[in-house]
Order: C-alpha cells, then structure tokens, then sequence
C-alpha cells in the first residue's frame, strides 16, 4: 500500500487577531495562494501528480504558525532538511503569511511540523 500524501499549509494565527485583524477571507485566501502555487511549482514531482489524481480523496492539513518569526523558522528549517515548499509573500507590503509544502507522504513532513497546532 502506497503511503498516505498530504498537503500541509500553514498559516499566520496572528494575522486574523487584533491588532492586525484581517478578515477570515483574506487569510484563507493567503492559504489557497500558497497551496497552489506549491502544487504548481512542484508540478512535475510524481508525488504531486499522484496527490492531484486523488481528486476528491486529497488530503490538505491546515495549520497555525504563531506569528511571522515562527513562520520563517520553519521555511529555515525546511530547506535545512531539504522539504520542498513555497512561501506566500503578500504583495506590495512584502508580508510573509503562509507556507505550503508540495504533497510529500505524510511520515516523512509530519514530525518537523509537530510544534504546529491546526488552525482554529
């Protein structure tokens, strides 16, 4: 049995709460950006075609990164460990807000994101 590919995403938690206060669309919005631009610039991994032939089984794990230092800590800690991924940068203010890795076996990411609680 082929093992279990998953999408994870994670998000900035501090955007959407005072002072910052952006509205839920905004923030999901920064997430889908990530997720498909990770999917497209991994497009021609077989992980990614295998994630995307999934269709409606795919799996996305949404989770929270604290505030902008752990954001970036995690994208240092992921290229250390070579896990491909993209970082959405918001445009013009030069924000970073979300990252998502392209579709990897779940074993294989899962335990350098544990520090990271899903999004609520």
């Amino acid at each position: 049995m082929a093992a279990a590919l998953v999408q994870y995403v994670v998000l900035r938690g501090d955007l959407a709460r005072p002072p910052r206060s952006w509205p839920l669309g905004a923030v999901v919005a920064q997430g889908c950006h990530a997720a498909l631009a990770a999917v497209h610039g991994y497009r021609e991994h077989p992980d990614t075609g295998a994630y995307l032939e999934q269709g409606d089984a795919m799996t996305t794990v949404v989770l929270e990164a604290p505030d902008e230092n752990s954001l970036l800590g995690l994208a240092q800690l992921l290229r250390e460990k070579g896990l491909e991924h993209k970082m959405w940068v918001e445009k013009p203010e030069g924000i970073p807000t979300c990252l998502a890795l392209r579709p990897y076996p779940k074993g294989l990411v899962q335990p350098h994101l544990r520090d990271f609680k899903l999004l609520k």
